[in-house]
């Protein structure tokens, strides 16, 4: 007697793979998509941090910050820069709080396209970012 036994996969082994498959990436995507999201963010940190050195060399030559950032780099019809990547758009402001407060700047990223979940960064010439989680 010569029984051949049958190959492949049942229908149950096949299911129960593609429940596995499935379970996986429901945990995966979300935490692929957060890594995802913070790499990117370091395009809008990296472009705040060189228009901050620059602002800082406009303020010891002139004793003041700047809120033209074309004085630094090609702006956009806003007078905005926008990064390296394309994920933040970086716009300048004067600080509030009044005539008691050293001169001030404010350097606010903007997030853009796919990154525009993220929200925006701020930093400003005393050293103060904004918000302190994304820093």
């Amino acid at each position: 007697m010569n029984h051949k036994r049958p190959r492949g996969f049942s229908l149950i082994e096949l299911m129960m793979t593609i429940a596995i498959v499935g379970i996986l990436a429901a945990i995966a995507y979300p935490a692929y998509q957060d890594s995802v999201t913070k790499s990117r963010r370091t395009d809008g940190k990296a472009q705040l941090l060189s228009i901050m050195n620059a602002q800082e060399r406009f303020f010891t030559q002139n004793g003041t910050y700047t809120t033209t950032l074309s004085n630094f780099d090609t702006v956009d019809g806003s007078g905005n820069i926008t990064s390296d990547e394309g994920f933040y758009t970086i716009s300048a402001a004067a600080c509030t709080g009044g005539s008691s407060t050293p001169p001030c700047v404010v350097l606010t990223a903007t997030a853009q396209g796919a990154q525009v979940s993220d929200g925006p960064l701020s930093f400003d010439s005393q050293g103060v970012k904004t918000p302190i989680a994304k820093w």
